[in-house]
């Protein structure tokens, strides 16, 4: 699985750092989307999930 964020899309809800803290932050300056694991275990895929479909502008994907 590869995580693919939009950082121009993204409003800095953090929703995706709730829902999984060990592959996304927000950026200290204006808090948009970190990527911190472009390809993360598979142990994380249903968090990754869920936060592609908690975003709510869709800026967070994935790609097998």
């Amino acid at each position: 699985m590869r995580v693919i964020v939009d950082r121009e899309r993204c409003v800095a809800a953090g929703s995706c750092v709730i829902t999984s803290p060990a592959v996304f932050d927000q950026n200290d300056e204006d808090g948009k989307v970190v990527l911190l694991i472009g390809t993360p275990d598979e142990k994380l895929r249903e968090e990754v999930l869920e936060s592609v479909n908690v975003c709510p502008v869709a800026a967070l994907s994935v790609a097998d």
